[in-house]
Protein backbone atom coordinates (compact mmCIF):
# COMPACT_ATOMS: atom_id res chain seq x y z
CA UNK A 1 0.00 0.00 0.00
CA UNK A 2 1.39 3.66 -0.76
CA UNK A 3 0.38 6.26 1.55
CA UNK A 4 0.48 9.54 -0.89
CA UNK A 5 0.60 13.33 0.68
CA UNK A 6 2.34 14.45 -2.21
CA UNK A 7 -0.89 16.18 -2.93
CA UNK A 8 -2.93 17.03 -0.05
CA UNK A 9 -4.09 20.82 0.61
CA UNK A 10 -5.18 20.66 4.12
CA UNK A 11 -1.03 20.44 4.70
CA UNK A 12 1.73 23.40 4.14
CA UNK A 13 3.45 22.52 1.03
CA UNK A 14 7.78 22.56 1.35
CA UNK A 15 8.15 25.59 0.44
CA UNK A 16 5.69 27.24 3.07
CA UNK A 17 7.21 25.23 5.72
CA UNK A 18 10.55 26.25 4.67
CA UNK A 19 9.51 29.74 4.67
CA UNK A 20 7.79 29.34 8.00
CA UNK A 21 10.56 28.23 9.72
CA UNK A 22 12.59 31.44 8.45
CA UNK A 23 9.97 34.24 9.54
CA UNK A 24 10.36 32.72 12.98
CA UNK A 25 12.57 34.85 14.93
CA UNK A 26 13.30 32.71 17.28
CA UNK A 27 14.70 29.91 15.28
CA UNK A 28 18.84 30.00 14.51
CA UNK A 29 21.06 27.03 14.13
CA UNK A 30 23.11 25.28 11.27
CA UNK A 31 23.11 23.00 8.67
CA UNK A 32 25.64 20.14 8.44
CA UNK A 33 25.09 17.58 5.42
CA UNK A 34 27.19 14.64 3.94
CA UNK A 35 27.05 12.76 0.67
CA UNK A 36 24.10 14.06 -0.92
CA UNK A 37 24.59 17.54 -1.14
CA UNK A 38 23.23 20.63 0.85
CA UNK A 39 19.55 19.58 -0.21
CA UNK A 40 17.96 20.73 3.09
CA UNK A 41 19.39 24.10 3.72
CA UNK A 42 18.73 24.61 0.01
CA UNK A 43 15.20 25.13 0.66
CA UNK A 44 15.71 27.80 3.32
CA UNK A 45 17.90 29.97 0.69
CA UNK A 46 15.70 29.07 -2.18
CA UNK A 47 11.86 30.88 0.01
CA UNK A 48 14.05 34.41 1.45
CA UNK A 49 14.77 35.25 4.63
CA UNK A 50 17.80 32.94 5.35
CA UNK A 51 19.39 35.22 6.84
CA UNK A 52 17.40 35.16 9.94
CA UNK A 53 17.44 31.49 10.52
CA UNK A 54 20.77 30.35 8.93
CA UNK A 55 24.08 30.73 11.32
CA UNK A 56 25.73 28.10 9.46
CA UNK A 57 25.39 26.09 6.47
CA UNK A 58 28.43 23.35 5.41
CA UNK A 59 29.32 20.08 3.97
CA UNK A 60 32.41 18.07 4.76
CA UNK A 61 32.79 15.41 1.67
CA UNK A 62 36.55 14.81 1.51
CA UNK A 63 36.50 11.40 4.67
CA UNK A 64 39.92 13.15 5.96
CA UNK A 65 38.27 16.48 6.29
CA UNK A 66 34.99 15.51 7.53
CA UNK A 67 37.39 13.19 10.17
CA UNK A 68 39.21 16.52 11.29
CA UNK A 69 35.92 17.90 12.32
CA UNK A 70 33.50 15.41 13.81
CA UNK A 71 36.31 12.29 14.62
CA UNK A 72 37.42 9.59 13.06
CA UNK A 73 34.61 7.04 12.23
CA UNK A 74 34.22 3.16 10.50
CA UNK A 75 31.62 3.99 8.33
CA UNK A 76 29.96 7.35 7.21
CA UNK A 77 26.80 6.72 6.91
CA UNK A 78 25.68 5.80 10.24
CA UNK A 79 23.94 6.84 13.35
CA UNK A 80 27.73 7.72 15.11
CA UNK A 81 28.31 10.11 12.22
CA UNK A 82 25.55 11.59 12.90
CA UNK A 83 25.29 11.93 16.76
CA UNK A 84 28.81 13.23 16.15
CA UNK A 85 28.08 15.92 14.06
CA UNK A 86 25.20 17.39 16.32
CA UNK A 87 27.06 17.14 19.12
CA UNK A 88 30.08 19.41 17.46
CA UNK A 89 27.73 21.67 15.92
CA UNK A 90 25.25 22.38 18.37
CA UNK A 91 28.26 22.72 21.11
CA UNK A 92 29.24 25.62 18.53
CA UNK A 93 25.71 27.14 18.10
CA UNK A 94 26.13 27.53 22.09
CA UNK A 95 29.47 28.23 22.64
CA UNK A 96 29.24 31.07 19.99
CA UNK A 97 26.23 32.73 20.14
CA UNK A 98 24.54 31.67 23.54
CA UNK A 99 26.04 35.25 25.35
CA UNK A 100 25.00 37.58 22.41
CA UNK A 101 21.19 36.42 21.52
CA UNK A 102 20.67 33.60 23.70
CA UNK A 103 17.67 35.00 25.79
CA UNK A 104 15.66 35.41 22.73
CA UNK A 105 17.00 32.72 20.41
CA UNK A 106 16.13 28.28 20.49
CA UNK A 107 19.56 26.88 19.14
CA UNK A 108 19.40 24.43 16.92
CA UNK A 109 21.67 21.99 14.78
CA UNK A 110 20.26 19.91 11.89
CA UNK A 111 22.54 16.94 9.95
CA UNK A 112 22.67 14.64 7.79
CA UNK A 113 24.95 11.95 6.23
CA UNK A 114 23.42 10.74 3.35
CA UNK A 115 24.44 7.39 0.53
CA UNK A 116 22.17 8.23 -2.58
CA UNK A 117 22.26 6.43 -6.14
CA UNK A 118 25.94 6.26 -7.43
CA UNK A 119 27.19 6.95 -10.45
CA UNK A 120 26.91 2.57 -10.95
CA UNK A 121 23.85 2.25 -9.23
CA UNK A 122 24.97 -0.72 -7.03
CA UNK A 123 24.89 1.29 -3.61
CA UNK A 124 21.98 0.75 -1.05
CA UNK A 125 20.55 4.28 -0.94
CA UNK A 126 19.79 5.69 2.70
CA UNK A 127 20.73 8.20 5.23
CA UNK A 128 20.44 8.85 8.80
CA UNK A 129 19.30 12.94 9.74
CA UNK A 130 18.71 14.64 12.63
CA UNK A 131 17.84 17.63 14.81
CA UNK A 132 18.97 18.97 18.11
CA UNK A 133 17.25 22.04 19.02
CA UNK A 134 15.56 23.89 21.90
CA UNK A 135 11.73 23.82 22.20
CA UNK A 136 12.17 27.61 23.88
CA UNK A 137 14.67 29.86 24.33
CA UNK A 138 17.59 28.69 27.28
CA UNK A 139 15.60 25.22 26.57
CA UNK A 140 16.98 22.33 27.77
CA UNK A 141 18.01 20.47 24.26
CA UNK A 142 15.54 18.02 22.81
CA UNK A 143 16.35 15.86 19.86
CA UNK A 144 14.86 13.95 17.28
CA UNK A 145 17.20 11.25 14.79
CA UNK A 146 15.50 9.54 11.90
CA UNK A 147 16.90 6.71 9.81
CA UNK A 148 15.45 7.03 5.71
CA UNK A 149 15.28 4.45 2.93
CA UNK A 150 15.66 5.85 -0.79
CA UNK A 151 13.09 4.66 -2.83
CA UNK A 152 13.60 6.59 -6.26
CA UNK A 153 15.71 5.12 -9.06
CA UNK A 154 17.43 8.54 -9.81
CA UNK A 155 20.03 10.35 -7.95
CA UNK A 156 18.20 13.86 -8.59
CA UNK A 157 15.05 12.49 -7.28
CA UNK A 158 16.72 11.02 -4.17
CA UNK A 159 18.13 14.45 -3.42
CA UNK A 160 14.95 15.99 -3.93
CA UNK A 161 13.07 13.34 -1.39
CA UNK A 162 15.76 14.11 1.25
CA UNK A 163 15.64 17.96 0.89
CA UNK A 164 11.59 18.02 1.64
CA UNK A 165 11.73 15.13 4.33
CA UNK A 166 14.91 17.52 6.01
CA UNK A 167 12.22 20.03 5.99
CA UNK A 168 9.30 18.35 7.32
CA UNK A 169 11.64 17.02 10.12
CA UNK A 170 12.08 20.48 11.05
CA UNK A 171 9.23 22.12 10.77
CA UNK A 172 7.73 18.92 12.77
CA UNK A 173 10.24 19.82 15.76
CA UNK A 174 9.69 23.54 15.74
CA UNK A 175 6.01 23.60 15.45
CA UNK A 176 4.66 19.96 16.35
CA UNK A 177 6.72 19.18 19.05
CA UNK A 178 3.80 19.23 21.27
CA UNK A 179 1.87 16.67 19.16
CA UNK A 180 4.53 13.28 18.67
CA UNK A 181 1.98 11.59 16.58
CA UNK A 182 1.10 14.55 14.49
CA UNK A 183 4.47 15.05 14.01
CA UNK A 184 5.64 11.96 13.05
CA UNK A 185 2.73 11.64 10.60
CA UNK A 186 3.98 14.93 8.98
CA UNK A 187 7.50 13.44 8.13
CA UNK A 188 6.08 12.15 4.36
CA UNK A 189 3.67 15.41 3.81
CA UNK A 190 4.56 16.16 0.11
CA UNK A 191 6.03 13.02 -0.60
CA UNK A 192 4.82 9.27 -1.02
CA UNK A 193 6.24 5.72 0.58
CA UNK A 194 7.52 4.76 -3.13
CA UNK A 195 10.06 7.65 -2.75
CA UNK A 196 11.22 7.22 1.15
CA UNK A 197 10.89 4.64 3.88
CA UNK A 198 11.49 5.72 7.39
CA UNK A 199 12.07 2.92 9.35
CA UNK A 200 13.78 4.81 12.76
CA UNK A 201 12.84 7.19 14.33
CA UNK A 202 13.88 8.24 18.11
CA UNK A 203 13.11 10.93 20.07
CA UNK A 204 14.64 12.44 23.28
CA UNK A 205 15.61 14.73 25.20
CA UNK A 206 13.49 17.72 27.61
CA UNK A 207 10.03 18.29 25.05
CA UNK A 208 10.09 14.67 24.46
CA UNK A 209 10.06 13.51 28.35
CA UNK A 210 6.74 11.64 27.77
CA UNK A 211 7.43 10.16 24.79
CA UNK A 212 7.56 6.62 24.45
CA UNK A 213 9.75 5.49 21.69
CA UNK A 214 8.40 2.21 20.84
CA UNK A 215 4.81 3.37 20.37
CA UNK A 216 6.26 6.15 17.74
CA UNK A 217 8.07 3.00 16.28
CA UNK A 218 4.77 1.05 16.50
CA UNK A 219 3.26 4.12 14.36
CA UNK A 220 6.19 4.31 11.81
CA UNK A 221 4.16 0.95 10.66
CA UNK A 222 1.00 1.68 11.48
CA UNK A 223 0.75 4.88 9.33
CA UNK A 224 3.05 2.94 6.51
CA UNK A 225 5.75 4.71 6.67
CA UNK A 226 7.55 1.46 7.28
CA UNK A 227 6.73 -1.73 7.04
CA UNK A 228 8.76 -2.74 10.59
CA UNK A 229 10.21 -1.38 13.27
CA UNK A 230 12.39 -3.06 15.74
CA UNK A 231 13.31 -2.21 19.43
CA UNK A 232 15.74 -3.73 22.15
CA UNK A 233 15.11 -5.58 25.67
CA UNK A 234 15.84 -1.78 27.40
CA UNK A 235 13.52 -0.53 24.60
CA UNK A 236 16.27 1.23 22.74
CA UNK A 237 15.29 2.28 19.12
CA UNK A 238 16.76 -0.17 16.73
CA UNK A 239 17.73 0.36 12.99
CA UNK A 240 17.35 -2.69 11.77
CA UNK A 241 20.03 -3.00 8.99
CA UNK A 242 22.31 -1.95 11.59
CA UNK A 243 21.13 -5.26 13.66
CA UNK A 244 20.77 -7.59 10.41
CA UNK A 245 23.41 -6.47 8.48
CA UNK A 246 25.72 -9.43 7.50
CA UNK A 247 24.37 -11.99 10.75
CA UNK A 248 22.53 -14.84 10.57
CA UNK A 249 19.04 -14.31 11.68
CA UNK A 250 15.77 -16.53 13.74
CA UNK A 251 12.48 -15.04 14.20
CA UNK A 252 9.91 -16.30 16.23
CA UNK A 253 6.51 -15.01 15.47
CA UNK A 254 3.71 -14.70 17.78
CA UNK A 255 1.38 -13.05 19.67
CA UNK A 256 3.24 -13.32 22.91
CA UNK A 257 -0.04 -12.31 25.02
CA UNK A 258 1.71 -13.26 27.19
CA UNK A 259 5.26 -14.82 26.83
CA UNK A 260 4.66 -18.58 27.80
CA UNK A 261 7.26 -20.70 28.74
CA UNK A 262 6.59 -22.60 25.07
CA UNK A 263 7.45 -19.63 23.39
CA UNK A 264 11.09 -19.53 25.40
CA UNK A 265 11.28 -23.09 24.49
CA UNK A 266 10.89 -22.78 21.23
CA UNK A 267 13.07 -20.47 20.93
CA UNK A 268 15.94 -22.24 22.85
CA UNK A 269 15.34 -25.84 20.83
CA UNK A 270 15.59 -23.94 17.26
CA UNK A 271 18.50 -21.62 18.10
CA UNK A 272 20.43 -24.72 19.30
CA UNK A 273 19.88 -26.43 15.46
CA UNK A 274 20.12 -23.36 14.01
CA UNK A 275 23.84 -22.94 15.40
CA UNK A 276 24.56 -26.83 14.38
CA UNK A 277 24.32 -25.55 10.50
CA UNK A 278 27.36 -25.61 8.75
CA UNK A 279 27.56 -21.77 7.50
CA UNK A 280 26.06 -20.23 11.11
CA UNK A 281 28.75 -18.80 13.68
CA UNK A 282 26.69 -18.89 16.96
CA UNK A 283 27.79 -15.71 18.67
CA UNK A 284 26.67 -14.37 15.24
CA UNK A 285 22.94 -15.23 15.55
CA UNK A 286 20.25 -12.38 15.69
CA UNK A 287 17.42 -13.83 17.69
CA UNK A 288 14.24 -11.70 16.99
CA UNK A 289 9.85 -11.96 18.80
CA UNK A 290 7.86 -10.64 15.72
CA UNK A 291 4.38 -9.59 15.82
CA UNK A 292 2.46 -8.50 13.11
CA UNK A 293 0.23 -5.64 12.44
CA UNK A 294 -2.46 -8.06 12.13
CA UNK A 295 -1.41 -10.01 15.70
CA UNK A 296 -2.10 -6.77 17.71
CA UNK A 297 -4.95 -5.25 16.25
CA UNK A 298 -8.47 -6.29 17.92
CA UNK A 299 -11.43 -4.92 16.08
CA UNK A 300 -9.48 -3.11 13.44
CA UNK A 301 -7.49 -0.74 16.51
CA UNK A 302 -4.56 -1.37 18.23
CA UNK A 303 -4.96 -1.07 22.33
CA UNK A 304 -1.75 0.63 23.01
CA UNK A 305 -2.07 -0.51 26.96
CA UNK A 306 -2.29 -4.36 25.59
CA UNK A 307 0.65 -4.06 23.10
CA UNK A 308 2.89 -1.99 25.71
CA UNK A 309 2.08 -5.22 27.89
CA UNK A 310 3.43 -7.69 25.69
CA UNK A 311 6.53 -5.64 24.99
CA UNK A 312 7.24 -5.51 28.21
CA UNK A 313 7.64 -8.88 28.82
CA UNK A 314 9.06 -9.62 25.83
CA UNK A 315 11.97 -7.34 27.43
CA UNK A 316 11.47 -9.05 31.09
CA UNK A 317 12.98 -12.02 29.09
CA UNK A 318 15.67 -10.51 26.92
CA UNK A 319 14.16 -10.62 23.17
CA UNK A 320 15.04 -8.32 20.87
CA UNK A 321 11.49 -7.63 19.44
CA UNK A 322 9.90 -6.78 15.51
CA UNK A 323 6.97 -5.01 14.76
CA UNK A 324 6.14 -5.85 10.81
CA UNK A 325 3.25 -5.37 8.23
CA UNK A 326 4.34 -8.80 6.85
CA UNK A 327 1.54 -11.38 7.43
CA UNK A 328 2.43 -13.81 4.89
CA UNK A 329 5.93 -14.96 5.77
CA UNK A 330 7.36 -14.91 2.42
CA UNK A 331 7.02 -11.03 2.38
CA UNK A 332 8.85 -11.40 6.31
CA UNK A 333 11.52 -13.60 4.92
CA UNK A 334 12.38 -10.85 1.67
CA UNK A 335 12.51 -8.27 4.23
CA UNK A 336 15.18 -9.99 6.16
CA UNK A 337 16.77 -11.01 3.06
CA UNK A 338 16.88 -7.50 2.43
CA UNK A 339 20.07 -7.12 5.29
CA UNK A 340 22.16 -10.07 4.94
CA UNK A 341 23.02 -13.34 2.82
CA UNK A 342 23.57 -15.37 5.52
CA UNK A 343 21.23 -18.12 6.66
CA UNK A 344 17.68 -17.07 7.71
CA UNK A 345 15.83 -19.58 10.00
CA UNK A 346 11.48 -19.40 11.11
CA UNK A 347 10.35 -21.23 14.18
CA UNK A 348 7.27 -21.73 14.21
CA UNK A 349 4.47 -24.27 15.96
CA UNK A 350 3.35 -27.69 13.74
CA UNK A 351 -0.44 -25.85 14.21
CA UNK A 352 1.14 -22.64 12.05
CA UNK A 353 2.69 -25.12 9.23
CA UNK A 354 -0.95 -26.48 8.74
CA UNK A 355 -1.81 -22.76 7.97
CA UNK A 356 1.10 -21.95 5.74
CA UNK A 357 -0.32 -24.43 3.14
CA UNK A 358 -3.79 -23.24 3.27
CA UNK A 359 -3.84 -21.89 -0.32
CA UNK A 360 -6.75 -19.21 0.35
CA UNK A 361 -3.77 -16.82 1.82
CA UNK A 362 -2.13 -16.85 -1.43
CA UNK A 363 -5.13 -16.15 -3.91
CA UNK A 364 -3.76 -12.73 -4.73
CA UNK A 365 -0.53 -13.60 -6.36
CA UNK A 366 -0.49 -15.08 -9.52
CA UNK A 367 1.57 -17.92 -8.92
CA UNK A 368 -0.59 -18.70 -6.20
CA UNK A 369 1.33 -21.41 -3.30
CA UNK A 370 3.38 -22.29 -5.54
CA UNK A 371 5.30 -18.66 -6.11
CA UNK A 372 4.88 -17.83 -2.05
CA UNK A 373 6.95 -20.84 -1.42
CA UNK A 374 9.33 -19.99 -4.33
CA UNK A 375 10.17 -16.41 -2.36
CA UNK A 376 10.12 -18.27 1.07
CA UNK A 377 12.57 -20.46 0.25
CA UNK A 378 14.48 -19.19 -2.58
CA UNK A 379 17.60 -17.80 0.09
CA UNK A 380 18.09 -21.60 1.48
CA UNK A 381 15.47 -19.67 4.35
CA UNK A 382 14.78 -22.81 7.10
CA UNK A 383 11.55 -23.58 9.26
CA UNK A 384 12.05 -25.38 12.54
CA UNK A 385 8.92 -26.64 13.71
CA UNK A 386 7.94 -27.38 17.23
CA UNK A 387 5.12 -30.13 17.89
CA UNK A 388 1.61 -29.41 18.39
CA UNK A 389 -0.30 -31.82 21.66
CA UNK A 390 -3.28 -32.93 20.58
CA UNK A 391 -5.26 -32.64 24.66
CA UNK A 392 -8.15 -35.18 23.74
CA UNK A 393 -5.68 -37.91 22.22
CA UNK A 394 -2.18 -36.94 23.60
CA UNK A 395 -0.92 -37.29 20.51
CA UNK A 396 1.97 -34.82 18.77
CA UNK A 397 1.62 -33.40 15.74
CA UNK A 398 5.15 -33.65 13.93
CA UNK A 399 6.61 -32.85 10.59
CA UNK A 400 6.07 -36.32 9.13
CA UNK A 401 2.36 -36.86 10.71
CA UNK A 402 1.14 -33.46 9.56
CA UNK A 403 -1.89 -33.34 7.43
CA UNK A 404 -2.12 -31.04 4.20
CA UNK A 405 -3.92 -31.22 1.66
CA UNK A 406 -3.80 -34.15 -0.61
CA UNK A 407 -2.93 -31.88 -4.12
CA UNK A 408 -0.10 -30.12 -1.89
CA UNK A 409 1.27 -33.23 -0.10
CA UNK A 410 4.34 -33.75 -2.96
CA UNK A 411 5.49 -30.20 -2.14
CA UNK A 412 5.09 -30.42 1.46
CA UNK A 413 7.27 -34.02 0.97
CA UNK A 414 10.04 -32.01 -1.12
CA UNK A 415 10.86 -29.38 0.72
CA UNK A 416 10.59 -31.72 4.11
CA UNK A 417 13.05 -33.86 1.55
CA UNK A 418 15.22 -30.81 0.76
CA UNK A 419 15.66 -29.94 4.40
CA UNK A 420 13.61 -26.92 4.17
CA UNK A 421 11.30 -27.73 6.98
CA UNK A 422 13.02 -29.58 10.06
CA UNK A 423 11.56 -31.04 12.58
CA UNK A 424 12.37 -29.73 16.84
CA UNK A 425 13.31 -33.11 18.66
CA UNK A 426 15.28 -31.28 21.48
CA UNK A 427 11.90 -29.80 22.79
CA UNK A 428 10.75 -29.50 26.44
CA UNK A 429 7.87 -31.84 26.59
CA UNK A 430 6.63 -30.57 30.39
CA UNK A 431 5.59 -27.25 28.29
CA UNK A 432 3.42 -29.27 25.50
CA UNK A 433 0.17 -28.38 27.82
CA UNK A 434 0.89 -24.96 27.85
CA UNK A 435 -1.38 -22.98 25.24
CA UNK A 436 -1.29 -19.15 25.39
CA UNK A 437 -4.98 -18.48 24.67
CA UNK A 438 -5.76 -20.99 28.24
CA UNK A 439 -2.79 -19.13 29.78
CA UNK A 440 -4.46 -15.59 29.14
CA UNK A 441 -8.02 -16.98 30.57
CA UNK A 442 -6.77 -17.96 33.46
CA UNK A 443 -5.28 -14.65 34.25
CA UNK A 444 -8.56 -13.24 33.52
CA UNK A 445 -10.50 -15.87 35.38
CA UNK A 446 -8.06 -15.10 38.48
CA UNK A 447 -6.65 -18.76 38.55
CA UNK A 448 -3.59 -19.03 40.02
CA UNK A 449 -2.01 -22.02 38.03
CA UNK A 450 -1.44 -19.51 35.05
CA UNK A 451 1.91 -19.04 37.00
CA UNK A 452 2.91 -22.59 35.73
CA UNK A 453 3.15 -21.67 32.33
CA UNK A 454 5.00 -18.53 31.92
CA UNK A 455 8.62 -17.61 33.35
CA UNK A 456 9.04 -16.30 36.76
CA UNK A 457 10.11 -12.83 35.32
CA UNK A 458 7.09 -12.74 33.03
CA UNK A 459 4.58 -13.72 36.04
CA UNK A 460 6.09 -11.18 38.46
CA UNK A 461 6.00 -8.11 35.85
CA UNK A 462 1.80 -9.11 35.29
CA UNK A 463 0.73 -8.73 38.66
CA UNK A 464 3.24 -6.30 39.50
CA UNK A 465 1.47 -3.93 36.59
CA UNK A 466 -1.72 -6.25 36.71
CA UNK A 467 -1.21 -6.54 32.80
CA UNK A 468 -4.05 -8.67 30.55
CA UNK A 469 -6.98 -7.93 33.48
CA UNK A 470 -5.02 -9.38 36.14
CA UNK A 471 -6.50 -8.86 39.50
CA UNK A 472 -6.00 -10.11 42.83
CA UNK A 473 -8.05 -12.30 44.46
CA UNK A 474 -8.43 -14.33 47.53
CA UNK A 475 -7.49 -17.70 45.39
CA UNK A 476 -4.37 -15.21 44.17
CA UNK A 477 -2.75 -15.06 47.33
CA UNK A 478 -1.71 -18.87 47.19
CA UNK A 479 2.03 -19.30 47.13
CA UNK A 480 2.90 -19.39 43.20
CA UNK A 481 5.22 -21.91 41.90
CA UNK A 482 9.09 -21.32 41.26
CA UNK A 483 10.74 -22.67 38.32
CA UNK A 484 13.58 -21.19 38.59
CA UNK A 485 14.94 -24.26 39.40
CA UNK A 486 14.04 -25.88 35.94
CA UNK A 487 16.59 -23.63 34.24
CA UNK A 488 14.15 -23.07 31.47
CA UNK A 489 15.79 -19.61 31.35
CA UNK A 490 19.15 -20.51 32.01
CA UNK A 491 19.38 -22.59 28.74
CA UNK A 492 23.01 -22.43 26.67
CA UNK A 493 21.82 -19.42 24.32
CA UNK A 494 21.52 -16.30 24.15
CA UNK A 495 18.80 -13.30 23.01
CA UNK A 496 20.72 -10.52 20.83
CA UNK A 497 20.59 -7.44 22.69
CA UNK A 498 22.09 -5.95 19.55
Amino acid sequence: MCVDRSNNFNRPNTEQKALAINLDPRRYGSFAEIGAGQEVVRWFFRVGGAAGTIAKSMSAYDMTVSDAIYGQCERYVCRKRLEDMLDHEHSLNLARLKESRGDTTAFFSFADTVSARNFKGNNDCHGWMGVRFQAHPGDQDSQIIIHVRMLDTENAAQQEAIGIIGVNLLYGAFFLHHEPERLVESLLDNLNTRRIEIDMIEFSGIAFRHVDNRVMSLRLVQLGLSNAAMFSAKGEVLQPSEVLYKRPILVERGSFRPVTNVNLDMLRSAHEKFCQEPDVEADQVVTLAEITMKNLKANGEIDLRDFLARVDLMAACGMTVLISDYFEYYRLAAYLARYTKKKIGITMGAGSVYELFDEKYYSELDGGILESFGRLFKNDLKLYVYPLLNQTTNELTLVDNLQVAPELRKLYEYLVDKHCIEQLDNFDPRHLTTFSREVLRQIQAGDFSWREHVPVEVAEAIERRAFFGYRKTPIERQPAPSFASSGILNQPFSVSKS
